[in-house]
């Protein structure tokens, strides 16, 4: 992300999945903010790069349904699949947290996740907070308050750049409670950050969440990041994120994962490619994509040792 800017790619996942609630014939995840909170002007912006990549034939087709340009372009895209998917398997494992106690909520890298505007019944005794990128962050409130929400003390928005800030810190901040259990979830993010700054945030997850609490995280094969790796869709999207200014930095390599998460005081719960991922929801969900393999998100709980 540039310095100062808010997140380029968070309006688009925001979209997808407002997107997939709306056309998907059978959706699996319900998201009626998704594109509220997308300023007008960011969709302009969106669109005409959407159309500045298409060849002069298909630019010419598509600017006789100026409107629909968009959302086909974001419905059609093979990063959809695990951007719904994710955000299904995340607020599942979060519902059965708070089956256990689980009471606190911690969205790392929250971008225009509205869970806190959602609110399911599951989640009413829950505390969150919200930690992205301090430009990220003030678009988002500001965009809450365009739409004249507000909401309750229950949600804290805290602002930090997690390339060069540490999450306990953020947290030390602000009302989190370390001697609670709590839920993080970080979706999307551990891409743009180096491996050292990866490394850094599931440690603090460690660190300050309490024995017994749980993260999910995502995160791409490391193997995608080898000199002269086949053109996989992850790297067509990684090439197009990468020319607004939010450039693929890092992966993990799966099979030495349960490892990177020992070292830092986590314990691997479940951990699922592109293709478990959609074997996970394909019952509920016949139409929805496959996400590319080299996807995968993972389930993780804090030891008892920490």
């Amino acid at each position: 992300m540039m310095e100062s800017l808010p997140s380029r790619t968070a309006p688009a996942t925001s979209l997808m999945r407002a997107l997939h609630s709306r056309f998907d014939p059978s959706p699996i995840f319900d998201d009626p903010w998704g594109d509220r909170l997308v300023l007008e002007a960011e969709r302009e912006r969106m669109t005409e790069r959407v159309l500045v990549r298409m060849d002069k034939d298909a630019r010419a087709r598509a600017l006789q349904r100026p409107n629909t340009v968009l959302d086909d372009f974001l419905l059609t895209n093979t990063a959809l699949p695990g951007v719904v998917i994710r955000s299904r398997y995340a607020e599942d494992a979060l519902r059965e947290a708070t089956i256990k106690g689980i009471s606190q909520y911690v969205i790392v890298g929250a971008g225009l996740d509205n869970f806190a505007l959602r609110r399911p019944v599951f989640s009413e005794a829950l505390t969150i907070f919200e930690i992205d990128h301090p430009a990220t962050q003030t678009m988002k409130v500001q965009r809450i308050k365009e739409c004249g929400i507000s909401l309750p003390p229950s949600v804290h928005f805290i602002a930090a750049d997690l390339a060069n800030e540490d999450l306990v810190s953020a947290l030390a901040c602000s009302s989190f409670r370390k001697d609670k259990k709590a839920f993080f979830s970080w979706l999307g993010v551990s891409v743009y950050l180096t491996r050292q700054a990866n490394l850094a945030t599931l440690r603090a997850v460690a660190t300050c969440g309490a024995p017994g609490s749980e993260l999910v995280f995502t995160y791409v094969d490391e193997a995608e990041f080898a000199p002269n790796t086949s053109r996989s869709p992850h790297n067509e999207n990684a090439d197009v994120v990468a020319q607004i200014g939010e450039p693929w930095m890092s992966g993990f390599h799966p099979d030495e994962i349960v490892d990177d998460l020992s070292r830092v005081g986590l314990e691997l719960v479940e951990n699922l490619d592109g293709k478990a991922m959609w074997e996970r929801y394909r019952r509920a969900n016949s139409t929805l994509g496959q996400p590319p393999a080299s996807l995968h998100i993972a389930l993780a709980r804090v030891g008892n040792g920490n």
